[in-house]
């Protein structure tokens, strides 16, 4: 009876029994210290160096990804803490970028200018591709740096020149820039330019160089005759009509592909003559009269020609991005299955 009239502890009472009181011999115990580490290594979540800011519950998991699914020199860490959404947008949302990496996001690209001849006098200029009675004569605009280090037209890596060349039909195979030589006795095709210098890129042109060198493709046009030319870019052609325009004739309106058998190119003016109608011009790769009639339907026999027919052609350079690609590729086409059309004609006109 005694016993039943002793008071409950209160809760304080009951939790003090359950409180860790360390003596002397758990003081100096090898066991002990090892048996505390252990625990207070497995039981944080979060492991921050004393000293150091604490880092965020997002710094936090991100380094635990980056440390192989939470595996850090050894320690393995316990579950990534939930945190808010919000607490991580609001840190995600405001990185704080290196000054180099800000720096050259905010500094705006200096746009080309104009760069004399000089400036580039070290490169070599690119020779054309040309013989008689070429189907197609294509017209860049000039060589670039790549391409008159490796002495092949259209050589940069990003120019899309001879994927369009062979995805629209006008290559019945696959060519590389290093095949550039090939093309007149292979397939009837060849490359010239409007202006013979290098440069990095048309900004670093005079309109005047484009402007001089029309006289050039209009006698190139009169002395080796091609079907077509075929100008690869609309500035090339904008050129032309800009000096049509000053000898009085009527400008027409723009559009890619064919253009009006009026503008057909080596129609009239000049003698045929390329030499010295350019100070810098490139050099021509000019056959000898016997490997020449192979490109001749009637080598001895001279007809009456009409010009060579143009067709105006998107750029095929990587910076031209006014043009989707499914349009190019449409553009490209259209002088394609000519070129097809042709070389079955031809095919079976020699039986």
């Amino acid at each position: 009876m005694a016993e039943d009239a002793t008071p409950l502890p209160s809760f304080g009472g009951r939790l003090a029994n359950f409180a860790y009181t360390a003596n002397e011999d758990d003081a100096a115990s090898p066991s002990s210290a090892r048996s505390l580490r252990s625990r207070s290594i497995t039981a944080p979540a979060v492991r921050s160096t004393p000293g150091s800011p604490a880092k965020s519950p997002l710094q936090t998991a991100m380094k635990r990804k980056l440390e192989d699914d939470g595996e850090a020199d050894g320690t393995t860490f316990a579950a990534i803490p939930r945190f808010s959404g919000a607490s991580a947008r609001s840190t995600a949302s405001s990185p704080s970028p290196s000054p180099t990496k800000q720096s050259r996001r905010s500094r705006p690209a200096k746009p080309s200018k104009y760069a004399p001849p000089t400036t580039y006098a070290h490169l070599p200029l690119l020779p054309d591709a040309i013989a008689p009675n070429l189907l197609v004569l294509f017209v860049g605009l000039n060589p670039g740096i790549e391409t008159a280090r490796s002495g092949h037209a259209y050589a940069h890596p990003s120019n899309l020149f001879w994927k369009l060349m062979y995805s629209s039909g006008v290559l019945p195979e696959w060519c590389t820039a290093q095949e550039d030589r090939t093309l007149p006795a292979r397939f009837r095709l060849g490359l010239t330019n409007i202006v013979a210098r290098p440069s990095r890129n048309g900004a670093e042109l005079k309109p005047a160089e484009l402007d001089a060198g029309v006289a050039i493709l209009e006698a190139k046009a009169r002395r080796w005759r091609p079907e077509v030319m075929c100008f690869v870019g609309k500035g090339i052609w904008d050129s032309v009509v800009r000096v049509r325009a000053r000898q009085g004739r009527p400008k027409p309106a723009f559009k890619y592909g064919w253009q009006d058998e009026s503008e057909n190119m080596g129609v009239s003016g000049g003698d045929g003559d390329v030499e010295g109608l350019q100070e810098r011009t490139a050099k021509e790769e000019i056959l000898d009269d016997e490997e020449s009639e192979k490109y001749v339907d009637e080598p001895n026999v001279r007809v009456e020609w009409k010009g060579a027919r143009v067709f105006v052609a998107s750029s095929t350079s990587g910076l031209a991005a006014s043009l989707l690609p499914a349009e190019k590729e449409a553009i490209w086409r259209q002088l394609g299955s000519w070129v097809e059309q042709r070389r079955k004609e031809m095919k079976e006109k020699t039986g």
